[in-house]
């Protein structure tokens, strides 16, 4: 699925959509360039989890841990935002608390996720951020899965 956001509220909205499809232990994986939406769309991710105070980007700090004030039943309590530029490899992403994080039941949202390698699973969703004409449009590309990626991706490196 496609959509062509014009604004942070069209992004926040669409966020919302896709927390809604969201169960405890989920992972999204974003992808895109600098300034392309990752975290606002993580923003209004954590906003429609129930997730208060202020959500920024994890790039310095690598991961921000972020809990819902009062999730409804079954509903995900805690998304951590991980950003795996700096780090090496499978080793490094376990090493600050991947599975941990997993057990608990948090949603993990991940910017560079090619940097966990194996530890993505097939069923990970993928999002895909392109900047298109305009300061705040942007073309967001959901891949559910693994499996569909060879059709309608967005290729976010050209």
């Amino acid at each position: 699925m496609t959509r062509e956001v014009h604004s942070v509220e069209e992004t926040w909205a669409l966020a919302r959509e896709i927390a809604q499809m969201l169960k405890p232990g989920d992972i999204v994986c974003l992808e895109g360039d600098l300034g392309a939406g990752k975290t606002t769309f993580t923003q209004g991710l954590a906003k429609a989890l129930g997730v208060g105070g202020r959500v920024t980007s994890p790039t310095f700090c690598i991961v921000q841990e972020h809990r819902a004030a009062d999730p409804e039943p079954g509903a995900p309590s805690m998304l951590v935002h991980m950003d795996l530029y700096r780090l090496h490899g499978e080793d490094d992403v376990i090493a600050i608390g991947w599975e941990d994080y997993l057990a608990q039941g948090a949603v993990l949202v991940v910017e560079w996720p090619e940097r966990a390698g194996s530890l993505i699973p097939p069923g990970a969703m993928h999002i895909e951020f392109r900047h298109t004409e305009g300061d705040e449009s942007r073309l967001i590309n959901i891949v559910p899965s693994e499996t569909e990626v060879p059709h309608g991706r967005i290729d976010s490196r050209s």
